[in-house]
């Protein structure tokens, strides 16, 4: 019997119901090669299962209900854009839906394994039908439409429903490339590829890739930061940091079939070349002038393995912007591949002179890209080891002499680093007490603290935030916040709030080979005054309105994130030069009002509505003179407010789109380059301002009561 029989015949049994077809189906093909698991798999399992009951933060009852919501989350894994799987095969499936925690107690894997099978039988039927619908010809004057986005939609029905979506999804890829100017043979040569790389990266498939797969479904179930990394998972990660992480500078992250831009690596190529962005999506890659190979579909790793090169290497990225939605024209950019460059990462000044209708301001701005540290020249006593705390020191000495009225200090897209940095730099600022709180899985708390009484810098202070402010970020802008030291302006952070251990598993199997890592979530960060900066992060005391609300972006777009809760308040003293609700509020109205008017935010608050319509647009048309017109409107929509913006400031208009686009790409490389000072920098400076002026103005009030109050009392005596 061959290993594709013995697998379905376990599953039969788990399911009790016939299963012929897909057994047939199994069998008539190849299957010689289907991965299959081993004893040293299923130890892994029991000992993962183990390590997790007994350390991570959250507690989880490995039972029915949970079952499910692993069964869910492994076929999600599989085929996230329900396009392999019909609803026959799930309620299959879902026939051991309360047996998976069993199967994980035991260490059994032959049912998972038997549902890759099944999988990897569906993606080569689709295959096979989409290379044969690819040579047949289409009418692109119906009118029926695609859906791109499928999360919410049922599972195919039947066969010929899938049938039906094979079609239009094949028809949306030609005509996708027909906008783009594609000639017919180019077409076929490139969906040919695409379609018979599908059915290759499955078949590609290790029984160690199935393992990962299966396990991390079932670890991310707990939470989304607890994940396993497989032997070779492993290896790439430790080579990755051997290699000084050398490629472009991008964390990259798999979104249904596209490659997605997580977060620009401060520092990095890509944010050096400032052309790629977060959100953008990822559909090609070439080497040099080499031609650019079509990865949609492709596993991460294949993804990133063609990413990475020499350093002093030329990649080109064919990339779908953010702004395009998503279905809209690529833009292809060319990146020099390098390591990270840490004099990048550093902290960096500059002085705004401010004008605003209150009064004239010098303000000092800190941009913060990370929270760094050299920790081998601190360890090995260097004396001039770089880091966060100690780069900063330095400019606001240099502030200092230079005579700032107040300091803005930019944190956004800082995503974190080391802990111990956001401690000590809350400590510049503050006289010592409690920076941090962390909790434990045993429910023990921690307060991490400023032991240094000293203060650098104790004037008006503005921290900036966005929704990629996370970690470190959040922890030293709460502690601002709560001890009512500074404002914090901008968009709610990322809700990155709690803390993960990587182990080997090889510490607890010695002799059973490489076993891989496991990540797992070990406690929680708490605010000192009690809140957690988990899952709703740091709320801004003035908020943007002109940004786009993105709901897939930071901790509240993952389903299962550990929630936001409170612990009892550290003992803390809150600063004496404190933002005072009143201010604040005068500050918010003279922020809005100027913002009314103001030609920049009046475009970005365009382009976030308009971002945020077409990120509700779940389906496209097939037509292909609608396709056109729709492209069409969206270019002039966007030239539109371009010029709107550009009329208003006095600037150089544009023609057409594509003198648009060409610009784009030279401004968005200069201004990276030159490291230009934005708008929302700008409008923070401003509002520290009016804030300094107001305080100014409740003082002098304060102290004119003081005085005609000690005057009446002399009086009266």
């Amino acid at each position: 019997m061959c290993r594709a029989a013995v697998f379905t015949s376990s599953l039969l049994l788990a399911m009790a119901i016939p299963f012929s077809t897909t057994q047939a189906e199994i069998a008539n093909l190849d299957q010689t090669d289907l991965p299959g698991s081993s004893d040293k798999q299923q130890r892994t399992l029991k000992l993962i299962n183990y390590l997790i009951d007994k350390t991570h933060y959250k507690s989880v009852d490995l039972d029915d209900e949970f079952s499910e919501i692993v069964l869910d989350a492994y076929i999600e894994q599989l085929d996230p854009s329900k396009s392999f799987f019909i609803q026959k095969d799930i309620e299959q499936f879902l026939q051991i839906k309360y047996q998976i925690d069993d199967y994980i107690a035991r260490g059994t894997l032959r049912p998972m394994f038997t549902i890759f099978g099944i999988y990897r039988t569906r993606v080569e039927q689709r295959v096979e039908f989409a290379l044969q619908r690819l040579n047949q010809p289409f009418d692109f004057t119906l009118d029926e439409s695609y859906e791109l986005d499928r999360e919410e939609v049922s599972w195919p029905s039947s066969r010929e429903e899938l049938d039906d979506l094979w079609r239009r999804r094949v028809k949306n890829d030609i005509l996708v490339l027909r906008l783009a100017d594609k000639d017919q043979d180019e077409i076929l040569e490139t969906l040919t590829r695409r379609y018979t790389h599908i059915a290759r990266r499955t078949r590609q498939f290790t029984s160690e890739d199935v393992f990962q797969t299966f396990v991390n479904a079932y670890v991310g179930s707990i939470e989304p930061h607890t994940s396993y990394f497989s032997p070779r998972a492993s290896e790439n990660f430790r080579i990755n940091m051997r290699l000084s992480l050398e490629g472009i500078g991008a964390v990259l992250q798999t979104d249904n079939e596209y490659t997605l831009v997580r977060r620009i690596v401060p520092g990095g190529p890509a944010d050096m070349d400032g052309n790629l962005a977060p959100e953008d999506r990822i559909v090609g890659v070439g080497q040099g002038n080499d031609e650019i190979v079509d990865v949609i579909g492709w596993r991460l790793d294949d993804v990133v393995e063609l990413i990475r090169g020499p350093k002093s290497s030329v990649v080109r990225l064919e990339v779908m912007p953010e702004s395009a939605g998503l279905e809209g024209e690529t833009k292809t950019i060319d990146i020099v591949r390098d390591e990270i460059k840490l004099e990048e990462q550093a902290a960096r000044k500059k002085i705004l002179e401010i004008e605003t209708a209150s009064k004239s301001s010098k303000i000092g701005l800190i941009e913060l890209p990370s929270f760094y540290v050299d920790f081998e020249g601190m360890h090995s006593g260097d004396p001039d080891f770089k880091s966060t705390t100690r780069d900063v020191k330095k400019l606001l000495e240099e502030f200092e002499e230079e005579g700032i009225d107040g300091l803005v200090v930019d944190l956004r897209g800082n995503g974190g680093g080391a802990l111990t940095e956001a401690i000590k730099l809350t400590g510049l600022f503050i006289r010592q007490g409690p920076v941090v709180q962390v909790q434990d899985s045993g429910g023990e708390v921690q307060v991490d603290r400023d032991p240094d009484p000293e203060i650098i810098y104790d004037g008006p202070l503005t921290v900036m935030v966005d929704h990629y402010s996370a970690s470190a970020s959040e922890i030293f802008a709460g502690a601002i916040q709560d001890y009512r030291r500074g404002l914090i302006v901008g968009e709610p952070t990322f809700g990155k709030g709690t803390v993960q251990n990587l182990t080997s598993l090889n510490r607890f199997a010695r002799n059973e080979g490489d076993l891989g890592q496991l990540k797992v979530t070990i406690a929680q960060f708490f605010r000192v005054n009690g809140d957690s900066t988990q899952f709703r992060g740091v709320v801004p005391d003035v908020t943007w309105t002109t940004t786009d609300e993105d709901p897939e972006v930071g901790e509240r777009s993952f389903d299962n994130a550990i929630p936001w809760k409170q612990i009892q308040r550290a003992d803390f003293e809150e600063f004496a030069i404190e933002p005072d609700n009143h201010i604040i509020n005068l500050v918010r109205q003279q922020h809005l009002k100027r913002i009314e008017t103001d030609p920049d935010f009046n475009y970005f608050k365009k382009v976030s509505d308009l971002n945020n319509e077409r990120r509700e647009i779940k389906s496209i048309t097939l037509n292909e003179s609608d396709r056109r017109a729709l492209r069409k409107k969206q270019d002039m929509e966007r030239l539109q407010l371009e010029n709107e913006k550009r009329q208003r400031k006095g600037e150089k208009t544009f023609a057409d789109a594509k003198a648009l686009d060409d610009f784009d790409q030279a401004e968005r490389r200069r201004e990276s380059n030159d490291r230009e000072t934005d708008a929302y920098v700008y409008e923070s400076a401003r509002i520290l301002s009016d804030y300094i002026h107001y305080s100014k103005l409740e003082n002098s009030n304060l102290n004119g009561i003081a005085k005609s109050t000690q005057i009446e009392e002399t009086q009266n005596n």
